[in-house]
């Protein structure tokens, strides 16, 4: 919330509350704070009437992945939707997390289930949403195509693929499921998109299911990590079967290989009656470290990276600048 306008009353309790700082208050620690200068004389009213402590913070926002699909030549789940954003933020403004769960697995002729969306909001902020991946196909009771998603889903014997970036955001926030060749003997599953450009998943062929597609980095909390891999497809069985995509996405099995949580990949088909849930999202807001106001909700985990404060939120929360 600003303070008073120029020309009214303002304390130096006023100016800490919006600014923060430490006890004995000194006008020194509020250089370069609202419209004061740098250096030298500071004027209360002037120099902060009206203005608020607003700042640059970064957010990524990863959905949730899709639930793979179970029996043979189910298509993989979709890596939930990846997206980042820079925004200013005001002090006082309080950021809505939400933080979308994975998808259930299929199982017997149910498809997997969408992830959960994640999302920021809040006064003044552009709401970011990352939709959940699309659920991969069970090939069981027909043929079934493709969900989409963040990223689409693979899809059985001669369906659609599950189209990715749907909704459409730009950049885009992840890409098409995989389809599954229609000849004789190579009717296999393929894995849902992942999170980046060109990371569509692969097509299954008569050599085996197709591969997750590979998701996307970032570096928001000081160190390169990959989320928003897509989930592998289930072969015909005696083939090889689809790998997950780097950044989570599950590998299709014989079992259940789930995509990884809280880095939105999609869950891997299985050729049993039951494939991979999809990995939970994740939102991280990283926020210079003089600016942290260390009020949240939700339990994030909180470190630092040179001068920025990082909050990971695994379940939804909130954040108060």
């Amino acid at each position: 919330m600003a303070l008073p306008s120029v020309g009214s009353a303002i304390s130096l309790s006023q100016i800490q509350t919006e600014f923060g700082g430490s006890n004995p208050i000194s006008l020194s620690e509020y250089y370069d704070k609202g419209n004061a200068p740098s250096s030298g004389a500071i004027t209360m009213s002037e120099d902060f009437g009206g203005t608020a402590n607003a700042y640059s913070a970064n957010f990524l926002v990863v959905a949730g992945g899709g639930g793979g699909g179970s029996q043979l030549s189910a298509g993989g789940g979709g890596a939930g939707g990846f997206r980042t954003s820079t925004q200013t933020v005001t002090g006082g403004v309080t950021i809505t997390v939400t933080v979308g769960g994975g998808g259930s697995a299929g199982t017997s002729n149910v498809a997997g289930t969408n992830g959960g969306n994640s999302a920021i909001s809040g006064t003044g902020l552009t709401t970011i949403t990352s939709a959940g991946g699309g659920g991969g196909a069970t090939n069981k009771g027909g043929q079934q195509d493709g969900k989409n998603g963040g990223s689409g889903s693979g899809s059985t014997q001669g369906r659609p693929a599950g189209s990715g970036n749907v909704p459409s955001t730009s950049p885009s926030q992840g890409n098409n499921g995989g389809g599954s060749a229609n000849s004789s003997g190579a009717n296999n599953g393929a894995g849902g998109g992942g999170g980046g450009a060109a990371n569509a998943g692969a097509t299954g062929t008569n050599s085996g299911g197709g591969a997750g597609g590979n998701g996307s980095a970032s570096s928001i909390t000081g160190s390169s990590v990959t989320y928003a891999g897509g989930g592998g497809g289930s072969g015909r069985g005696g083939v090889p079967e689809g790998a997950g995509g780097s950044g989570g996405g599950g590998a299709a099995s014989n079992g259940q290989s789930a995509g990884s949580a809280n880095r939105g990949g999609g869950g891997g088909a299985s050729t049993s009656n039951t494939g991979g849930a999809g990995g939970s999202g994740i939102v991280i807001l990283s926020v210079p470290t003089g600016n942290y106001s260390g009020t949240t909700s939700g339990s994030p985990s909180v470190s630092t990276s040179g001068s920025n404060t990082i909050m990971q939120f695994t379940g939804s929360g909130s954040y108060t600048a």
